[in-house]
């Protein structure tokens, strides 16, 4: 494997790359390689990105407590397909 040296990182990057190593339970060398593959692949279009498990539950969450906003001209409508005719389908 090709070694790459960074120099004068910035503090506040170098201390994001640390949380992001420590919350995880990574060695920094295996942070830093997979925010640069997670990064190019952002960059370049080729990866697709998801939620984990947990990001995925509170954004399903979020959208389930939506469903009970009363009836307005604008929010009750977020996360309900529209039917055809314009107006929203209910569950």
């Amino acid at each position: 494997m090709t070694d790459i040296v960074l120099k004068d990182v910035d503090e506040v990057l170098a201390d994001r790359i640390r949380r992001v190593a420590e919350r995880h339970g990574w060695e920094m060398e295996r942070a830093l390689l997979h925010l640069l593959e997670q990064g190019l692949n952002l960059y370049e279009g080729d990866g697709a990105l998801s939620f984990d498990n947990t990001e995925s539950d509170a954004l399903q969450a979020a959208l389930e407590a939506l469903k009970s906003v009363p009836d307005d001209p604008g929010y009750a409508l977020i996360g309900r397909a529209g039917s055809q005719s314009g107006t929203p389908e209910r569950e």
